[in-house]
């Protein structure tokens, strides 16, 4: 299965906006909108997520 790499962009209450990292969408300014109840509790604007078997976790190489 794919795994995708997410940017947090903005956080709004209980949803988070998500921008993929590494795609030609990144230079169109789209965000994809996520429960925070599936994201890792810890995460902040800037944050790097990887998406994976349906399940989004901090991506481990965070610069």
């Amino acid at each position: 299965m794919n795994a995708f790499l997410y940017e947090v962009v903005g956080i709004d209450g209980d949803y988070a906006h998500l921008r993929r990292i590494g795609e030609e969408s990144e230079n169109t300014g789209e965000t994809k909108l996520v429960a925070r109840a599936l994201l890792p509790p810890e995460i902040t604007e800037g944050t790097h997520l990887k998406y994976e078997w349906m399940q989004y976790e901090i991506a481990e190489n965070q610069s």
